[in-house]
């Protein structure tokens, strides 16, 4: 029986959030009819949204930030995180596919009792991961070299690995990039959808954001604009690949 992938975007901007729909369909190889697409900025999680309509989840990026204090919060990023932590108890529960990049990961590690912090911050850029022990004989990154690269950029993540979590890849700059609960909920600190087309659209949509000083920016593009993470995207389309019905 066909079931689609659900994907939930919280990107504000239409062009980010198109932008990043296009190369999670890219780097999956998924068709877009095989996708049930939410844009959760807009009004939040719908009203009898049920994990049983589809094979996996795929979380994208956002400029909100868990660990902004709640009284700084917008109605909308309130609302979004509440959906969440109803998702999550069935994820979890369940060990239901997931797969959350970013915001998805702070969302999942929150969820999970994690200290969620901006003391591992990392500027906009390509950082090169190490692969832990558990990592290399992990489904989707099985027969990866000991160190990747990916594109990243984010003002906060987990301070350490969540409880009963397993750490899969590492960072010299932010120690957890990517973790597995049970044996199908997976979160990236970075993008494994990234490329430098879209991290450039990024770039300028994020400028005045936090995630780097403005004069930044050029220099920020040339940067990105040389590299190439095959390996992380390849994380994606081993996802896809493993859940897809």
């Amino acid at each position: 029986m066909f079931k689609p992938f659900l994907i939930l975007q919280l990107r504000p901007e239409d062009n980010t959030s198109d932008s990043e729909f296009a190369a999670i369909l890219k780097y999956g190889e998924l068709e877009e009819k095989k996708c049930h697409r939410i844009r959760l900025e807009k009004k939040g999680f719908p009203d009898g949204l049920l994990l049983n309509n589809y094979c996996a989840v795929i979380v994208g990026g956002s400029p909100f930030d868990v660990s902004t204090p709640e009284e700084d919060k917008s109605a909308i990023q309130k609302k979004i995180e509440d959906g969440f932590k109803r998702l999550f108890d069935d994820i979890v529960k369940n060990d239901f596919p997931f797969l959350g990049a970013c915001s998805g990961s702070g969302l999942l590690g929150s969820f999970l009792g994690a200290s969620v912090s901006t003391r591992y911050g990392e500027a906009v850029g390509c950082a090169t991961l190490e692969l832990t022990e558990e990592g290399k004989n992990d489904a989707l990154l099985s027969g990866f070299p000991d160190q990747i690269t990916a594109l990243l950029g984010h003002k906060e993540a987990c301070d350490t690995t969540p409880v009963g979590a397993i750490l899969l890849l590492t960072g010299r700059a932010c120690p957890v990039q990517m973790f597995r609960l049970g044996q199908n909920v997976y979160a990236t600190q970075f993008h494994p959808e990234g490329d430098s087309e879209g991290f450039i659209m990024r770039i300028h949509a994020y400028k005045h954001h936090g995630y780097f000083q403005p004069h930044e920016a050029d220099s920020l593009i040339q940067a990105v604009s040389q590299k190439e993470t095959p390996h992380a995207q390849k994380i994606l389309k081993r996802f896809v690949e493993r859940y897809e019905l």
